[in-house]
């Protein structure tokens, strides 16, 4: 089935949004089928603050009030202590809140960004969805990844681009305790190496060091700002590692694929 015959079939819905290429498709392709359609976003210590600022741009370029819910996760106690499924925990809590918030609201489905490309088997916090009865328009039409990217091309939206951005608590190994002050300086970190002109990067907490992922092509300039990333990121941890596997990303699927 294609979307626009999808969204026919559920003119009213609540939307699950980050401000992610796939979450501002469905936003977008919802409002141009005349859904009534009305985005939600969790602000939690896991997202950090330009990805929240990034959903909030796109919802007032589309010209759609967004809800923004606050929600204290690592209140959880299963998400803090943040076993191999903390992600289904996670899910949990943020859904489950989302859902009370736009049933107040009056709208009784709620829908995500997933698409064709996830592994939803591989994905704990997709068992969370199905089980709250979360809809995802975009796996269940089929679209993928690469075309969500074109539609989004084609249709005007910034996000089209966007580098996939998992939150912050990816960066902390499974077992090891997650603390809002351990994920506001990886937040800082990361923040320090935006601004130092790095981008589609991972700084991972490793046994109290952080190691630092990029993708093959930002070698060069790593190495070549090598005392500046020193400076700024010792102000949060002792140690800096880098891995010398480089970070895959999409972007390199695209120019691999002549994209």
């Amino acid at each position: 089935m294609k979307l626009d015959e999808f969204l026919k079939q559920i003119p009213r819905f609540a939307l699950a949004f980050s401000g992610g290429t796939d979450s501002s498709y469905l936003l977008y392709a919802a409002k141009a089928a005349g859904c009534d359609v009305r985005p939600y976003l969790i602000q939690s210590s896991f997202q950090p603050q330009f990805e929240r600022d990034g959903a909030l741009r796109l919802a007032e370029l589309l010209q759609l009030p967004l809800t923004v819910i606050r929600l204290d996760v690592l209140s959880d106690p299963h998400v803090a202590a943040n076993p191999e499924n903390r992600c289904y925990f996670c899910k949990r809590a943020l859904f489950s809140r989302l859902l009370e918030s736009c049933r107040a609201d009056g709208y009784d489905l709620l829908c995500d960004g997933t698409n064709a490309s996830d592994n939803v088997a591989e994905r704990p916090g997709m068992k969370a969805l199905n089980e709250l009865g979360v809809r995802s328009p975009l796996r269940e039409c089929g679209l993928n990844k690469e075309e969500i990217r074109r539609l989004s091309r084609k249709a005007g939206l910034p996000t089209w681009k966007k580098p996939a951005y998992a939150c912050l608590a990816t960066r902390i190994p499974a077992g090891t305790p997650i603390t809002a002050p351990l994920l506001q300086k990886i937040e800082r970190a990361e923040n320090s190496l935006f601004a130092l002109g790095f981008s589609d990067f991972r700084v991972r907490y490793f046994g109290g060091a952080a190691k630092l992922q990029f993708p093959e092509e930002q070698f060069p300039a790593a190495l070549q700002k090598r005392a500046e990333i020193v400076s700024a990121l010792q102000r949060e941890f002792d140690t800096v590692l880098l891995d010398l596997i480089p970070r895959k990303t999409e972007e390199n699927t695209w120019k691999k694929n002549g994209s």
